[in-house]
């Protein structure tokens, strides 16, 4: 007889509470309670292969409830994946073991994404899913043929942004995800019943989802819940009922088990309990070697993948897109090959859309959508049809009013494979999106933010839709290229830059007012995230510095200094990130500390004074805007070349 599945998941818990207790920091009542569910999942169900642990076509499985990471960390050493090690989970929340508080992407193969934001995880899945079908939908089932497995707690499914992914996932008949929720009815406060009285399964068939129920600490219950969602055709809640911390005698069931290990005699108490003999970190040898057979049971399905795969005539067009490099010169060209039809006089995100026409016509692996402001964005091109349920070959995506959901979803797409996705909003609508953004820079996922309407340049709209701090804030996020550009030719390569990227997203801010022409072409000195665009005629005494919308009142002050005889550099500032990369020598030759530097920005001055110094002067707006025509709101506010120029004369004078 083999190890009965109650002792393969047992081992599941001793792990979780050995790790937890080591640290002594930790969350061991999610592990130990879906423990059972688990090990039907991996035993079972999910098809993958820890000796290949990117293997196209394997299953994706989120762990959505991030805090019970000691989950999937005990998971992956069981069935042999090379990471972790028994020592990686001895130190597990300790300073270089790639067992983090929380599952990284970026720490070991076999986390497909960053998880601990509750719902974030979950709404990613739908992203997978989404990439899955559209590839299926290209390549077809010999290459494309897999699910994405969700395990989720009551706060995933509490959390906004659940609302927007399951309405999506629904709507779009997403029917190789399924969702194993962990329904064990404790939040960190206690009872669930403290915060919810919601019927969370009538919601989710509301939403177009089959929902099944089993008994979480009954594998024959789960193995049948979990065949019923795989075959269901729409996407599936599997309803785990569970008790969290199980083992535990004496706090199993409580709050108590949430976040805090179980402590010296509990962890002892659960032994017994458990009939768990071994010493901590210790797995006896036939418990660890079934576990390895289980881990070795996908190695045939791979193998008979990659034989289909070696003789499949999209061979190399699959193989490219999973691989995801774009080079940068072919990126450009195709981003400007619209050139001719762009007008000397356009708003930044209308040279978007042209752009995008070059670029989606020439790759396939783009994957666009909006979040109910197509016309406004300007995010769908010729080359883009509409994705819907049951005919996923489409590359646009109707996103809804969900745009915290968008966001997380291209996440997602992102981390799948075989996609680059771009999606559009306005920018002041980015602080819905922001959780999503920053986990986009946390895992180094290639996603490309379109926000359109970025400034007090939306006019009559008001202060509400004026995103006044929007572009200074998404600028201090770490890993995020926030493109502010000025014209048609920094839009095109700038999105030439952002789809190039493999290792982080990219932001978009443009402009919903015209534009002038600042160049017509050359090298692509976006690439440096700051350049000279016009040099001092007179002797240079002062340096402008603007973005986007602004560069152009910059070009007007500094002639209307040059008239006096005050040499003036323009230079304009696309994307700080990127400039900030660049050598001294570089930052220094163009933005020099010999000369006044002046930065123009129609948002908030904070962050300006890393470039202009304590003795510079910083034109832009410490308040919200007004509700008012584009020429009346820069008249106002001051930024206008006639009241700029006077005091940058009178500061020289001083």
């Amino acid at each position: 007889m083999g190890v009965a599945p109650i002792t393969l998941a047992n081992a599941i818990r001793a792990l979780a509470m050995d790790g937890v207790e080591a640290a002594n920091s930790g969350h061991p009542g999610m592990p130990m309670g879906m423990a059972d569910v688990a090990t039907v999942l991996f035993t079972r169900h999910l098809k993958y292969d820890p000796a290949d642990p990117k293997w196209p076509d394997r299953d994706r499985f989120v762990l959505s409830a991030g805090h019970g990471s000691m989950l999937i960390y005990a998971l992956l050493y069981l069935t042999g994946y090379a990471e972790p090690t028994i020592e990686d989970i001895r130190n597990f929340r300790q300073f270089g073991s790639p067992c983090a508080g929380h599952p990284e992407n970026f720490e070991l193969p076999g986390i497909e994404c960053t998880t601990g934001p509750l719902g974030q995880g979950l709404a990613m899945a739908v992203g997978m899913g989404i990439a899955e079908r559209h590839l299926n939908a290209v390549f077809g089932d010999s290459l494309v043929d897999h699910r994405t497995w969700v395990i989720a707690g009551d706060g995933c499914l509490m959390e906004g942004i659940n609302h927007e992914a399951v309405g999506l996932a629904g709507h779009l008949g997403l029917g190789r995800l399924n969702v194993l929720w962990d329904d064990n009815r404790i939040t960190i406060d206690g009872a669930v019943s403290l915060s919810s009285s919601e019927d969370i399964p009538t919601r989710y068939r509301a939403s177009g989802w089959h929902v099944v129920e089993c008994d979480g600490h009954d594998v024959d219950d789960i193995d049948r819940a979990l065949s019923e969602a795989a075959a269901d055709p729409r996407p599936s809640l599997v309803r785990c009922r569970t008790i969290i911390g199980k083992g535990a005698p004496n706090k199993q069931g409580t709050s108590k088990t949430h976040g805090s290990a179980l402590g010296k005699d509990e962890v002892a108490a659960t032994r017994e309990a458990l009939g768990w003999h071994a010493a901590p970190f210790e797995i006896p040898a036939d418990i660890r070697a079934a576990w390895l057979d289980f881990g070795k049971r996908g190695g045939a399905d791979r193998s008979a993948w990659q034989d289909r795969l070696a003789a499949h005539a999209d061979r190399a067009e699959f193989e490219r897109r999973m691989a995801g490099v774009v080079d940068l010169e072919d990126a450009a060209g195709w981003a400007f090959a619209n050139w001719d039809r762009v007008p000397v006089s356009v708003a930044t995100r209308k040279s978007s859309e042209f752009a995008l026409e070059g670029l989606t016509a020439a790759m396939p692996e783009l994957v666009g959508g909006s979040a109910d402001l197509t016309g406004s964005n300007l995010t769908k091109t010729p080359a883009l049809t509409a994705m819907a349920a049951g005919d996923y070959a489409g590359r646009y995506i109707n996103y809804g009013i969900r745009e915290f959901g968008m966001a997380a979803a291209m996440n997602g797409m992102a981390l799948h494979g075989g996609i680059i996705p771009f999606g559009g909003t306005f920018l002041v609508f980015s602080d819905y999106c922001r959780p999503a953004i920053r986990l986009s820079a946390i895992q180094q996922a290639r996603v490309i933010y379109v926000m359109t309407h970025d400034s007090i340049g939306v006019g009559e709209d008001g202060p509400t839709h004026q995103p006044v701090e929007h572009v200074m804030s998404l600028r201090m996020i770490p890993n995020l290229d926030v493109y502010r550009p000025c014209d048609a030719v920094e839009v095109a390569e700038c999105w030439a830059l952002a789809v190039a990227e493999q290792g982080r997203p990219s932001l978009l801010a443009l402009s919903r007012q015209n534009l002038q022409q600042q160049r017509t072409g050359g090298d692509m000195l976006s690439a440096k995230g700051a350049y000279r665009l016009r040099a001092a005629t007179a002797a240079r005494q002062v340096v402008v510095m603007a973005t986007g919308s602004e560069v152009e009142i910059a070009v007007a002050v500094a002639a209307a200094l040059e008239a006096q005889g005050i040499g003036a550099d323009v230079v304009s500032m696309p994307c700080w990130s990127r400039f900030d990369a660049q050598d001294a020598a570089y930052r220094a030759d163009v933005i020099p500390h010999d000369a006044l530097r002046v930065s123009i920005e129609a948002g908030v001055t904070l962050g300006w004074e890393r470039y202009t110094g304590d003795n510079g002067l910083r034109f832009g707006i410490d308040s919200f805007g007004a509700s008012a025509p584009i020429k009346a709101l820069y008249a106002h506010f001051g930024l206008t070349a006639e009241a700029i120029t006077p005091q940058i004369v009178a500061k020289l004078q001083k």
